[in-house]
């Protein structure tokens, strides 16, 4: 059992963000690699089921679901890329972009 000596525990504070103490090519407020972490995410997620459609249909298909899957990697794949790119144009941060 643990006794405590009469310490009161003190709440942590975060610093006090001072904008006046960066420099000029310092910045808190931009995401640090410059894309929109929601297009990562997106990339993520639409790359994971888009590929495990793919493959369960190329698995446990027949000739023609596995034509298909083809097709559906030939088309989907270059349509996600795009617009996830313009996506990113949109939400990136163009006042304060990437190093």
């Amino acid at each position: 059992m643990l006794l405590f000596t009469g310490m009161v525990d003190q709440e942590p504070h975060s610093p006090v963000r001072d904008d006046d103490a960066l420099s000029p090519t310092e910045d808190l407020d931009r995401q640090p690699d410059g894309i929109p972490h929601d297009v990562i995410g997106l990339t993520y997620g639409f790359s994971v089921i888009l590929a495990l459609l793919v493959a369960f249909m190329f698995a446990f298909g027949n000739t023609v679901s596995r034509v298909a899957a083809v097709l559906i990697a030939a088309i989907a794949i270059p349509v996600v890329v795009t617009q996830l790119h313009r996506r990113a144009g949109r939400n990136r941060d163009h006042l304060h972009p990437s190093r």
